[in-house]
């Protein structure tokens, strides 16, 4: 990003926390957690960050309105360096919401899962991500660094979903298998202070999920100004899939419209393990 748009978004920021501290009375944020969501791309990003950004109204917290800090470089694809990421991650405040596509790598587990933030991992059935995936690189987003290749050199869905399965053989623009590319988010399902969420429960019982999430921000220090049932409503209310620029359909299990049976096979070859794993099946026969 620039730096003249970086530094705009910083003084922007600067602006609505001292709006926070008029609002609710403080001196300081110091204390108040950072809450950081992080995803798998196309796995309910914008549904989780709906959620926290609805604590805004619940007590001492900002939007930061800093871009999302990621793994690979959108235009580019170029791998980022722990270093980057650490330092984008410092750049952030008390108080602050935030979040960002991460691999779990030791550095960026021990920077979220330290005193000051409360940290959430989102993820969804791998199935519906790559079909998000194709309309996503071939409709939603034309810088993708894949958008040319999928509508010129791919000229069917099922073509493409192929691709989405079962990645391209590009060494200088990595982009392996599904699997592969869930693997280095794996460890977040195994790191505690960081709580995991699944899309797919946040959109059929949000009440009882989004209350999770207000559990942990003030198990984590979030001082909350309503009574826990207020505020998972005020939360809830704060859900509407339709403001997210990406946004679809935002409905669970739509794979099952899009694969055949060769898609079926594929993805069992290459990701029928990953499933299992992260708890969509119990076994290979669905």
């Amino acid at each position: 990003m620039p730096g003249l748009a970086i530094y705009a978004k910083l003084l922007r920021r600067k602006v609505r926390r001292v709006g926070t501290l008029l609002r609710f009375r403080r001196l300081t944020l110091q204390g108040v957690p950072i809450l950081f969501a992080i995803s798998f791309p196309k796995s309910g990003t914008h549904l989780l960050t709906q959620v926290l950004q609805g604590f805004t109204r619940l007590g001492p917290v900002v939007n930061s309105g800093l871009p999302a800090i990621v793994t690979y470089r959108g235009v580019s694809g170029a791998e980022r360096s722990s270093h980057e990421i650490l330092a984008d991650l410092h750049r952030l405040q008390p108080g602050d919401i935030a979040y960002g596509h991460l691999h779990a790598r030791r550095e960026i587990i021990n920077c979220l899962a330290q005193l000051g933030f409360a940290s959430y991992f989102i993820l969804r059935d791998p199935r519906d991500v790559v079909v998000s995936h194709v309309f996503y690189v071939t409709e939603k987003e034309p810088h993708h660094i894949h958008h040319r290749y999928y509508t010129e050199a791919l000229h069917t869905f099922d073509d493409r979903l192929k691709v989405s399965i079962l990645g391209l053989p590009d060494p200088a623009i990595p982009f392996p298998d599904i699997a592969k590319r869930f693997e280095p988010f794996l460890a977040w399902l195994d790191c505690t202070p960081v709580l995991t969420l699944h899309y797919e429960d946040l959109l059929e019982d949000p009440h009882k999920y989004v209350g999770r999430v207000l559990d942990h921000a003030i198990s984590n220090g979030f001082p909350c100004v309503y009574n826990r049932e207020t505020a998972v409503h005020i939360l809830v209310d704060n859900i509407n899939p339709q403001r997210s620029p990406t946004f679809r359909s935002g409905k669970t299990g739509e794979w099952r419209k899009y694969f055949n049976d060769q898609h079926k096979s594929l993805f069992k070859q290459v990701a029928g393990n990953t499933l299992i794993r992260l708890g969509y099946e119990k076994d290979h026969d669905w």
